[in-house]
């Protein structure tokens, strides 16, 4: 065979390539409001990898994994390789044995960053290389926050980037019904201190300011802890957030004490909770939204993540029925606008030519607003059409994503098990029973003592 048949042979290949992506594409290139001129960019300096392959490997499951796999053939249908992705509900513990067994897929979907910090600690992680790390603190909302979320040590020692966030979610929300505040002459507020004033207001108007329930089953405790993790964000530098969930400084600090002592404010009053202070650690976190939508309301807002809809009634209409606004920062801390909430990261296991290229392939807005225009993906990617968001309430999440000067990851997420997961818990559970802020902070720090 010649040369020139070699490369007509290649050339239908492609073709052929690009027309099976076509059956698959979800939005047709050029239509809406997606960002095709950066991918008409992209497709035109994108190396031809025809005959390349990249598997990735992640936790999502229907329906995320196919719309995960509708935005692939965008890559496959510029470059002509071939993309696989494989979900799996116990991603976290095979992932381990592949890549310790040297069979790991060519990119992994990691859903929090303590894992990922753990392969690139035993060498089994590529990095993605400083370039990459300074697209994303210029073209990322906090950008620095991503890169130092996505910087691990090496198998040396020496911090490398090597995590690419796509898929965030937002955990500084507070939930509300519309209607209500327009009833009562409430206004959304702005600040921290304008939310305090409205929650003192609406007890001086017989009125019961909050929703807040902390039972989970076994995890009775944790909205407790976004609680205290929002407030230490909105009252302490990230530097000091990141100490306290290293435990470089003590859990008992008197600075983590404040941030207890503020969710006490609004937990442990009689007067701004529903069903008194009381209820707060027996009352499921489920059920907890519910005050929101009874006639006379229970209370007024309902401070929880954006999964919180799905304790909603059945047939409220976001935007109408029910709404969020960003759970405010202190002005007179000047931290700017702080988010608490969590992500999945990609990160290169196995690393080949069209792998290396998938990755710089998700630094174009076409491959975040595939994701936003079809399911709940928000994406502190500035460049993209927040227009693309599959509805408002997304959108408005992901504007305040895009506003936000600090990320942080969920502190009792990055704790150790036993802490994150248990005594931190536990500890808050016994402190809207009755014990104090500094009680409940010792009894936390010393099971972290004991797990050193």
């Amino acid at each position: 065979m010649t040369k020139s048949m070699y490369a007509s042979v290649a050339a239908i290949a492609l073709v052929a390539g690009m027309a099976q992506a076509d059956e698959h594409m979800p939005f047709t290139p050029g239509e809406g409001d997606f960002s095709w001129d950066t991918y008409d960019e992209y497709k035109a300096d994108a190396p031809d990898l025809s005959g390349q392959s990249v598997t990735i490997f992640g936790p999502w499951l229907n329906p995320e994994d196919e719309i995960f796999s509708s935005m692939l053939t965008y890559f496959e249908e510029a470059t002509g390789a071939d993309v696989t992705y494989t979900g799996s509900d116990g991603f976290e513990q095979q992932i381990v044995i592949d890549a310790e067994a040297g069979s790991p897929p060519n990119i992994a979907v990691f859903p929090q960053p303590g894992l990922a910090a753990t392969l690139a600690e035993q060498g089994l992680l590529t990095p993605l290389g400083d370039e990459a790390a300074t697209w994303v603190k210029d073209n990322y909302a906090a950008g620095q926050s991503w890169v130092d979320l996505g910087t691990y040590a090496n198998a040396e020692g020496s911090d490398e980037f090597y995590g690419f966030f796509f898929n965030v979610n937002v955990k500084s929300l507070v939930w509300y019904v519309p209607e209500n505040f327009e009833d009562a002459g409430y206004e959304v507020p702005e600040t921290m201190e304008e939310l305090i004033a409205l929650s003192e207001q609406m007890v001086e108007d017989g009125e019961t300011p909050w929703c807040i329930g902390l039972g989970s089953g076994a995890a009775t405790g944790w909205p407790a802890t976004d609680w205290v993790e929002d407030i230490m964000l909105r009252t302490q530098s990230p530097e000091v957030y990141d100490q306290w969930v290293s435990n470089e400084i003590p859990f008992n600090d008197p600075r983590v004490v404040e941030a207890i002592e503020t969710f006490g404010m609004f937990a442990k009053n009689d007067d701004m909770v529903a069903g008194g202070a009381g209820a707060v650690g027996t009352t499921d976190f489920r059920d907890s939204p519910a005050g929101l939508f009874s006639s006379p309301p229970q209370c007024y807002m309902h401070r929880q993540a954006s999964f919180a809809p799905a304790f909603f009634p059945e047939g409220t209409e976001l935007g109408v029925d029910a709404d969020f606004f960003y759970f405010p920062a202190f002005a007179e801390k000047d931290l700017g606008n702080p988010v608490l909430g969590g992500g999945t990261l990609l990160a290169v296991t196995d690393e080949n030519e069209a792998t290396m290229e998938f990755m710089k392939f998700l630094q174009t807005p076409i491959a975040h607003e595939v994701m936003m225009a079809q399911t709940g993906f928000l994406t502190p990617h500035t460049g993209v059409n927040l227009d693309t968001y599959m509805d408002d309430t997304l959108r408005g999440q992901g504007e305040i994503l895009q506003n936000a000067t600090t990320f942080r990851f969920d502190a009792s997420d990055l704790m150790p098990g036993a802490i994150g997961a248990g005594s931190f818990w536990t500890g808050m559970v016994d402190f809207v029973g009755g014990a104090s802020a500094e009680d409940a902070a010792n009894a936390i720090q010393d099971s972290w003592d004991a797990i050193k």
